[in-house]
């Protein structure tokens, strides 16, 4: 279910997501660029940029999506969680414009400069993207919310230390990462909640 909804999110945006590359000079118009920004790039080259990076994004989407949803029902549905803790379905559709927000993030960063000026960015990026997925095998997967937590506290690290690069490279891109930061800094403190309310 968990990956259906977000595969059907997915279709529903890649049109829009397809103009992006027309739309954008004027959306970067309006915001403190770096000096060495430029947009060389074929239109044709940009939209297969932006391809790659929503397809790497989804891709570890559908990673965690696929473990999520195997312990979603059962496991988690028995633990003890808080009040406040958000209802199952509100995932999918966060996640699912978190990851095309991180993707369109990347490619503008990507897209920003030459690979010398955005490697180190792109990197981090990449390594965030993978202990994104790495948190989902951990809590649901193994079923350890412990280790779960500390997982989740050096990815938060690297989300934010990802978005200060990005900014040095594309404002717009910066902005983008940060609802991705503000939901996992709400996970974090839900992770370690759900930890103290479920001792081993």
């Amino acid at each position: 279910m968990l990956l259906h909804l977000i595969g059907q999110c997915s279709c529903r945006m890649m049109y829009w997501l397809s103009t992006i590359p027309r739309r954008l000079p004027r959306v970067e118009a309006h915001l403190a660029m770096p000096e060495h920004v430029t947009i060389s790039r074929s239109i044709f080259a940009q939209t297969i940029g932006l391809s790659v990076s929503l397809a790497l994004c989804f891709t570890a989407a559908g990673l965690g999506g696929l473990v999520t949803s195997q312990g979603l029902d059962s496991w988690y549905g028995n633990l003890h969680k808080p009040d406040w803790n958000p209802p199952n379905w509100i995932f999918a559709p966060v996640w699912t414009t978190l990851y095309c927000m991180m993707g369109i993030a990347a490619w503008l960063v990507w897209r920003s400069g030459s690979w010398s000026q955005v490697r180190s960015a792109v990197i981090l990026f990449a390594i965030q993207l993978g202990l994104n997925s790495l948190w989902s095998l951990i809590f649901f997967g193994l079923q350890n919310p412990g280790a779960a937590f500390l997982e989740i506290v050096l990815l938060w690290a690297a989300i934010s230390v990802t978005s200060f690069l990005f900014w040095r490279n594309s404002a717009l891109a910066a902005m983008l990462m940060m609802p991705y930061l503000l939901w996992v800094s709400f996970a974090s403190f839900l992770n370690y909640t759900i930890w103290t309310l479920n001792p081993v």
